[in-house]
């Protein structure tokens, strides 16, 4: 199943955007990054379907590493071929976004930066995928 981060604003050379490299390259699903611009740009069509769509979103579920691992596993055991995570500008998304999306997903109550947001899913993501393989990095207890 493709990982597939698609942000508004460009990370450019940042540490957050090495943070972000660093992450990908361990990440051993299929992984893709992709920068809107802060307004306008439409998002890219999927690459694969079936597809869900996660966005980040201060209204979102709260989870645990576990239960995000399980959530991205059900997906992929039931033929989800691509994962899309859109992580909004500034003012976040919209409600019509919100209400079209199959997962609204919080990293918290507080208000994070896009950059970083981006790096931390990216960790989030190899944290998942190294549970589902079974990889002691994630020590859960």
């Amino acid at each position: 199943m493709l990982l597939h981060i698609i942000a508004r604003g460009k990370i450019a050379r940042s540490p957050e955007g090495e943070l972000l490299d660093r992450y990908a390259k361990r990440i051993t699903w299929p992984f893709r990054h992709s920068e809107l611009p802060d307004v306008g740009g439409k998002v890219p069509p999927p690459v694969h379907t079936p597809v869900r769509e996660v966005l980040l979103d201060e209204r979102g579920k709260l989870m645990s590493s576990e239960e995000f691992a399980a959530l991205l596993g059900r997906w992929r055991d039931e033929g989800v071929r691509e994962c899309r995570f859109l992580i909004g500008a500034a003012d976040g998304h919209g409600d019509e976004a919100r209400a079209q999306a199959d997962h609204l997903l919080c990293f918290g109550r507080m208000t994070w930066p896009h950059l970083m947001v981006r790096s931390m899913l990216a960790e989030q993501l190899w944290r998942a995928t190294a549970i589902l393989a079974g990889h002691p990095y994630h020590r859960s207890g």
